[in-house]
């Protein structure tokens, strides 16, 4: 049995074939992949839909899928996960991430975020020039900015301290 995990939802999924259970009602779902690339038509209680997949993130076991105009947040959970979880020993593998370095030698052109600022994962915290091309450098975590180690118009080293999260 595998648990989905959308948009923070727990749904309990058992795939027998052509047939699923979720949160214990069988269905049968029809899953036709179109296009050659990551658009899928799904036929599931006689009405049709179509949807995206967007992102996998492989470490995370999460796919970000595109349908009927929102966004979703889908993880897998099989039942490895579900075990360690249940131990509680599937927090061992994250690393605590404390700041952010520069990947590149270049030139701070604007910083996009303040002392104290909550970021999410993925939200652009300055622009850095290098090699006359413009890199945004985004957030790798969901934290606290706890302190900027850099001001505009700065240049940097690769491995220079950029940020620290609190």
């Amino acid at each position: 049995m595998l648990q989905a995990v959308i948009n923070n939802k727990i749904i309990s999924v058992d795939i027998n074939g052509d047939k699923v259970k979720i949160n214990g009602g069988e269905q049968v779902l029809d899953i036709l992949k179109i296009n050659n690339g990551q658009q899928y038509h799904l036929l599931y209680k006689s009405h049709s839909y179509y949807f995206e997949i967007i992102g996998f993130d492989k470490t995370a076991k999460t796919y970000t899928i595109a349908f009927n105009g929102n966004t979703y947040q889908v993880g897998i959970k099989d039942r490895f996960d579900q075990l360690l979880h249940s131990m509680g020993l599937d927090k061992l593998n994250t690393v605590k991430i404390n700041d952010v370095k520069a990947p590149m030698p270049g030139l701070v052109l604007s910083i996009k975020i303040a002392i104290g600022e909550e970021v999410k994962k993925g939200d652009a915290l300055l622009i850095l020039e290098a090699m006359k091309m413009e890199n945004i450098i985004k957030s790798p975590i969901d934290g606290k900015i706890k302190s900027i180690q850099i001001s505009e118009k700065q240049a940097v080293d690769k491995g220079q301290v950029l940020f620290i999260f609190e």
